[in-house]
């Protein structure tokens, strides 16, 4: 009896561990598709189980381990992409899984290395429409369905720390806020807020126009305070992932949305692709919505485009205070 109570205590406390695996990337070629885990403090069979869909036992088997053994932190695991945990259908939603462009490579090839994927489906999910892919890109090929199908983790609750750099942030609406209290100072500059985010979902947006009078050099004063907050790069975390924008009236200074950050942080943000960054201030958390499934970030319209991305989702890094 006892046995059994800890075994469901700790499937509970360590399936919010198994969740924060990073960016999903596909390996080998159908139908022996699979992606890669590192084992992390706290996991197990269980935890594993729910972020991944499988059963424990189907895990274990297909890395020649036994339950009874547990799990090597650090340990390098294959977790199976099945039918019962992984889906390509244009409607599917969960965590993405990527592929890494290699060179020369069609979107042709990358259907029939995955399962022979509808080519419409790979365009509707990263949201280009012709054939042409560019090396060391990333592109999503299907969707880990976690047990339960639970399409993302809920945001964790906001931290509760002092900034004496950052002031407090007004909550984030669909309309513009209404008029500060008298205790504004008048110095306080109020905050874009997302237009779009009770309207069409953002796969449906149109592209944002240039914004010429929000260059990356604009938000240094964001920069100082990244540098500030993460006691110059000393003390941060990272994530790695697609992002999208939203419409803001934001110029001259970027803003994001995240799910996990505290408002006020300032987010480093990067495109691989181009390796050009900018840093952003959190204004509030992702609305969960279906349009939003397996985002990291959302950026206001100037932030992306002085990354150099033109396309409703991109792969981005993440770094921030820890």
């Amino acid at each position: 009896m006892i046995k059994s109570i800890l075994s469901i205590a700790l499937f509970g406390f360590s399936a919010v561990a198994a969740q924060a695996q990073d960016t999903l990337e596909v390996q080998g070629t159908s139908p022996a598709l699979y992606i890669s885990h590192i084992v992390k403090k706290g996991e197990n069979f269980y935890s594993l189980s729910r972020a991944y869909g499988l059963p424990p036992k189907e895990i274990a088997a297909a890395n020649k381990v036994s339950m009874d053994q547990g799990l090597q932190l650090g340990r390098k695991l294959h977790i199976p992409l099945t039918a019962a945990n992984f889906s390509q259908k244009a409607d599917a939603s969960g965590k993405p899984v990527y592929h890494k462009v290699a060179e020369k490579e069609t979107l042709y090839r990358v259907s029939v290395n995955y399962n022979k994927v509808p080519l419409d489906n790979i365009r509707q999910w990263n949201s280009f429409s012709g054939d042409g892919l560019k090396k060391d890109s990333y592109i999503i090929v299907g969707y880990v369905k976690a047990a339960g199908g639970a399409a993302e983790a809920a945001p964790r609750p906001e931290k509760v720390k002092e900034k004496a750099t950052a002031a407090p942030e007004p909550v984030v609406v669909s309309t513009p806020p209404p008029p500060p209290a008298a205790k504004e100072t008048p110095k306080k500059e109020p905050e874009p807020t997302p237009a779009e985010e009770t309207s069409a979902p953002v796969a449906a947006a149109p592209a944002p126009a240039p914004v010429k009078s929000a260059p990356v050099s604009s938000s240094t004063d964001f920069e100082q305070l990244y540098e500030q907050q993460t006691n110059g790069g000393k003390k941060t975390t990272s994530e790695k992932g697609p992002g999208t924008w939203f419409k803001s009236n934001a110029v001259g200074k970027y803003y994001a949305l995240h799910n996990t950050a505290p408002r006020g942080t300032i987010i480093k943000v990067t495109n691989p692709l181009n390796g050009k960054s900018v840093y952003a201030k959190v204004l509030d958390v992702i609305p969960q919505m279906k349009a939003n499934a397996g985002l990291i970030i959302k950026l206001s319209d100037s932030a992306m485009q002085a990354l150099g991305s033109n396309e409703t989702k991109f792969y981005c890094e993440l770094s921030y205070e820890d």
